[in-house]
């Protein structure tokens, strides 16, 4: 029997979101959207997702109003995808579980996330919240940081812009992978 793409005759509000965010890739997608990668090449390099599969999943995003699509160059056109208010909502779904696949499946700590404003040192609690001050943070005011875990010789260029603290949604620069011919699409 073949794997239905819908969930029809589920009457329930998670069987709905799968519709939309449940496909493989897709939240692999926002995180890196909201970890700031922006541009078709970079999600393509950091994902290492098929080309057809990304550019479905990104207009299934934007139609979903989950990422928007904006033009940064004119001449020859190229577009980014900036995540959305209705994407910012995904981030607690993201971090809780960021948290449980390493609490389950790894003890390894690939990236810390920490309250910007605040100043503390320590992490953000599951669903986002501040250890210090007790808020639930902002995602601007998230700062990502490199954990123990992470390769600190990444081979992508995408990989190596996100081994600096940065705060979510700040667009990263990876110059390097526009520039290479092999990883060029026009989107």
């Amino acid at each position: 029997m073949a794997l239905g793409k819908d969930y029809v005759t589920q009457e329930c509000s998670i069987a709905r979101a799968l519709e939309v965010v449940g496909e493989r890739w897709t939240l692999l997608i926002v995180r890196d959207a909201l970890y700031g990668v922006r541009r078709y090449n970079d999600f393509l390099v950091h994902l290492g997702i098929p080309r057809a599969v990304l550019a479905a999943r990104l207009q299934a995003l934007t139609a979903e109003g989950i990422l928007e699509k904006r033009r940064y160059q004119e001449s020859p056109p190229r577009d980014e995808y900036v995540v959305t208010d209705r994407g910012l909502a995904l981030w607690p779904t993201l971090r809780s579980l960021g948290v449980w696949g390493r609490e389950h499946y790894t003890e390894t700590r690939l990236r810390l996330f920490r309250h910007a404003t605040c100043g503390t040192d320590r992490e953000l609690g599951p669903y986002g919240e501040c250890p210090d001050c007790g808020t639930v943070v902002p995602v601007p005011d998230v700062e990502m940081l490199p954990g123990p875990g992470l390769d600190p010789d990444p081979a992508d260029p995408v990989s190596r812009a996100l081994l600096s603290p940065k705060r979510l949604l700040q667009p990263i620069g990876t110059e390097t992978v526009r520039q290479d011919p092999v990883w060029r699409h026009p989107v």
